[in-house]
């Protein structure tokens, strides 16, 4: 790659397990909308190697399947956090920012990350209904934040549902669906 795009989109999941491929499709409909100042990657789990993807950007956003967050998504800012997943093999977007910190000694881009509810997880599963509607909703507002990555624009769509209104049940607290690193929470 020989210039880094402004703003990059990363989903995560496992396309072979159900809803929790809700990152990943994600980033295949952003990537079709061709937006010139955005750069979409994806990968099952989010890995330490990943901190030199961040690096240049203007803005991040992590998009991840979530089992436990209001319908149909929740967005919302996030901030370096050193927690248990940063010595595992994957990590929660918390977790690479911090290690971004320790790595670069700077701060990191401002990032945020896009959690859509997902139900069904099991593998071999296709992507359920309502993960598909959940996922419409959420391919419009990144559409609406790639045209427009100004920090005005994001901030206006923080804790909003796909109608403007704040969700019944902000869920700030919920992780991102990762067995990993819910157990090593526990």
């Amino acid at each position: 790659m020989n210039s880094v795009q402004p703003v990059l989109i990363f989903g995560y999941g496992n396309p072979g397990r159900g809803d929790d491929a809700l990152g990943p499709e994600l980033v295949d409909a952003i990537e079709a909308e061709n937006f010139g100042n955005v750069e979409s990657q994806n990968d099952m789990q989010l890995q330490v190697e990943h901190i030199t993807d961040l690096e240049g950007r203007e803005r991040i956003l992590f998009v991840d399947a979530d089992v436990s967050c209001a319908e149909p998504y929740i967005f919302s800012q996030l901030e370096p956090e050193k927690d248990g997943s940063y010595t595992s093999h994957a990590m929660t977007p918390g977790a690479l920012l911090h290690a971004y910190r320790k790595v670069y000694g700077a701060d990191t881009p401002p990032a945020y990350i896009l959690r859509i509810r997902g139900y069904n997880f099991e593998l071999g599963d296709p992507m359920g209904e309502q993960a598909s509607t959940n996922l419409a909703a959420a391919i419009e507002l990144v559409k609406k934040l790639c045209s427009d990555a100004s920090e005005a624009n994001w901030t206006q769509h923080l804790s909003q549902d796909a109608n403007g209104n704040a969700p019944a049940s902000p869920c700030p607290s919920c992780s991102s669906y990762t067995l990993s690193t819910s157990i090593e929470r526990g």
